[in-house]
This record gives C-alpha cells, structure tokens and sequence, in this order.
C-alpha cells in the first residue's frame, strides 16, 4: 500500500528556505508572491491491508524518525 507523508514547518516557525525561493522568485520577475513554505514529502510503500494499523505505524514512524514534531507538522494519506 502507497503511503505519502507531507511534513512542513509548524507556522510561525522561520522557514530560511522559503524565504531564499521568496527572494529567488522576486529577483527573477515573479512579484505576486507573498510568501513561500518549503516542505517534504516522503512517499512510502507498505506491505499489509489494515489501514488502521498502517496508519498507527506509520505515525510512529512520523513521530521517531521521519519528523521533528517540535517544529514540524505532518499529515498521512494512505
């Protein structure tokens, strides 16, 4: 089963990557943007069928490894 994890910077938290494509895009014409938030995405295939259980997992997974929930958010879809 195909599982994507999408983990970004809790808000408020300073994104200097966001703000490097921010300054990237005003330089090269593109003034309309007001803001700009980097994420991941971590795409992972699992084997099994319980989604409940994949879900739990997975979050685990989120919450040892594959982010920093002290400054980072993340959001499973299965």
């Amino acid at each position: 089963m195909k599982v994507i994890v999408n983990v970004r910077l809790k808000q408020g938290v300073l994104d200097p990557q966001g703000k490097a494509v921010l300054h990237a895009l005003a330089s090269l014409g593109f003034s309309g943007v007001r803001d700009v938030r980097v994420a991941k995405q971590i795409v992972l295939e699992l084997d099994g069928e319980d989604r409940d259980k994949i879900y739990a997992d997975v979050a685990r997974m989120c919450d040892e490894i594959l982010a920093n929930t002290v400054i980072e958010d993340y959001e499973i879809v299965i």
